[in-house]
């Protein structure tokens, strides 16, 4: 079985990244992407002592490697390398944005996590994205503008964490981005390419965007240098203010104008809503997986919970009797995933506003008593369970969640980690612009439906109510409770399978980092079943249409970053299928 695609040097492989498929009918819906496939590139496994840091783009690797190397702890790196990350790969992630923070410190042997997710006005409410006639509005109407804008939470996060966490100065973390910033940025062929695409309409619709992104109205050129001054004007005030100069002043004033007078569906986001935003600390989910603790975000996660629902079902089922990416492995696969989004999709929303029964459905008599429903066949009827016995009867939510997303893994020279999945939503987020930078359309991320066949839907707008979301960054700890695996994804709803399958990669079939994100995807969300196009699993349509499956071959884009500690040392692996690149102390 070979580790890596039979395909070599880079591939500009087909998107889906029309207006039409934008606009697509609600049965098209599912087929979109959160980005367009932009090619594929063979990566060299990295090798480090010290420290390690694998993230989306050079530049925002080089400036998590600069903090490691003066010293700075993970959590400093991770927030250098997400100011750079909203400067070169604005389409994926940004301050305008959430993300969700686990953090190991291994001194006092402790995981922790930072919700820094997004929050609805305090003036919304389930109706948010309903028309006159009370049915919810159509996908490309809710998206694009003001409406569908959050309350970006990842700065606040930031500060939390680095608080408690940092050994840099808080301004020092700056310097890499402001650099960049004035100095300009060589445009990558990614950004570039999506450019092209037009995948989000807004961006030559909305000011601000369609002058920065298209520049005499054509898409930025992948190697020209591009230079952001207002970004590098208010990375400045906040590297020497805080966070407040963000939150509050003439940054919040901008941001909230530029949501209210939105030209497409404006918003009802308030200067009152940013000054009051506050990211959370909660406690992570874990569950065993043979002799390891696999460890995620709690909700409004989805993405921990289902990814953690997986292992479990998978668990009795040994998969490490199977080749790496064995058809009859993934068969089993497809048939945990569906179980766990079945799940995910009636249960997880924001536990401050609905019980969600997060221990219950992880509970080992439940999945063991859900694992029986997977058989040698495709399984086209599973229903939701029941881990509460009756106690909630949510509706299926409907939210889209198309995150454009990024994730960045840290381990740094005193073994301490971070594992940072954030998002600003769809490609180039609401493509609502302000000072530099996009804001997110993580409203959308709500159930555009508050209500189903008489039951309300968890994941419904609220006011101050976060999103659920399917980002799934994830540690894996030893037996003797040391750090063996930092991993995680961009990709929507898929991330969820993505991590899942490294995570069995690495743990069941032996394989190296850069080998286990090299393995052909997978992915099953309670419908059909994907495999990636182009890639050695196009042998098995037949195999799996034999045990009943529907199967699409498609462009699965996902955007693993992975560290595994093991012998003394550690090693990376970058997606190939993005830009990223694992640094240590050794590369350059």
């Amino acid at each position: 079985m070979k580790y890596a695609y039979p395909l070599i040097g880079v591939l500009l492989l087909s998107g889906c990244a029309s207006d039409s498929n934008l606009a697509a009918k609600p049965e098209q819906r599912e087929t979109r992407e959160p980005e367009a496939a932009t090619g594929f590139q063979l990566k060299q496994q990295a090798i480090g002592e010290k420290y390690m840091i694998a993230a989306a783009n050079p530049y925002a690797s080089k400036a998590g490697q600069q903090m490691l190397a003066k010293g700075g702890s993970a959590i400093d790196a991770a927030i250098a390398t997400q100011l750079v990350l909203t400067l070169v790969e604005p389409q994926s992630s940004g301050i305008g944005g959430g993300g969700f923070v686990l953090y190991y410190d291994k001194k006092n042997n402790q995981l922790v996590t930072f919700d820094g997710r997004e929050t609805a006005p305090s003036n919304a409410d389930h109706t948010l994205f309903l028309d006159q006639q009370g049915k919810p509005v159509p996908w490309i109407k809710a998206v694009v503008g003001g409406r569908s804008v959050g309350v970006p939470g990842i700065l606040y996060a930031f500060k939390q964490a680095h608080d408690k966490y940092g050994k840099l100065p808080w301004n020092e973390l700056f310097k890499p981005a402001i650099a960049l910033a004035d100095e300009g940025f060589v445009v990558s062929p990614r950004l570039s390419m999506l450019l092209e695409k037009r995948y989000n309409p807004g961006l030559e619709q909305l000011s601000g965007a369609k002058e920065y992104f298209y520049p005499n109205g054509k898409p930025l050129k992948a190697g020209i240098v591009k230079k952001n001054p207002e970004l590098a004007a208010l990375y400045k005030q906040v590297a020497l203010q805080g966070i407040t100069a963000f939150y509050q002043g003439d940054n919040a004033k901008k941001l909230v104008d530029a949501v209210q007078t939105s030209a497409i569906a404006p918003g009802k986001l308030s200067e009152s809503d940013l000054a009051q935003y506050q990211s959370k600390m909660r406690d992570p989910i874990c569950v065993d997986y043979h002799q390891h603790k696999v460890c995620s975000m709690a909700p409004p996660s989805s993405g921990g919970v289902a990814v953690l629902q997986i292992l479990k079902l998978l668990e009795g089922k040994k998969l490490s009797q199977y080749q790496p990416n064995d058809p009859t492995s993934l068969h089993l696969f497809t048939q945990a995933s569906r179980l766990a989004f079945a799940d995910r999709n009636h249960y997880v929303a924001d536990p401050d506003f609905v019980s969600v029964p997060t221990q219950a459905l992880l509970q080992s008599d439940y999945l063991e008593q859900r694992a029986k429903l997977i058989t040698d066949h495709d399984n086209h009827n599973v229903v939701v369970g029941d881990p509460t016995k009756g106690k909630l009867a949510y509706a299926k939510s409907d939210g889209y969640e198309l995150p454009s997303t990024t994730h960045v893994s840290i381990v740094d020279q005193d073994g301490n980690a971070v594992s940072m999945t954030s998002s600003i939503e769809m490609a180039f987020g609401s493509t609502v612009m302000v000072n530099g930078y996009l804001l997110n359309n993580q409203l959308t991320d709500f159930s555009l439906s508050p209500k189903k066949d008489g039951h309300w839907v968890a994941n419904r707008v609220e006011a101050n109510k976060r999103p659920r979301s399917s980002m799934a960054p994830v540690m894996v700890f030893n037996p003797d409770g040391s750090l063996r695996l930092v991993v995680g994804s961009p990709g929507g709803s898929r991330i969820i399978n993505y991590v899942a399958q490294t995570i069995i990669g690495v743990l069941d079939w032996q394989l190296t980092p850069q080998q286990a994100v090299n393995l052909p995807n997978i992915t099953n969300r309670n419908k059909y079943t994907t495999l990636e196009k182009g890639t050695e699993l196009e042998q098995y349509v037949t195999f799996f249409e034999e045990k009943g499956h529907k199967v699409q071959l498609r462009d699965l884009n996902s955007g693993l970053h992975v560290i595994e500690v093991k012998n003394g040392k550690l090693y990376g692996g970058a997606d190939p299928r993005r830009e990223g690149v694992a640094l240590s102390e050794i590369t350059q």
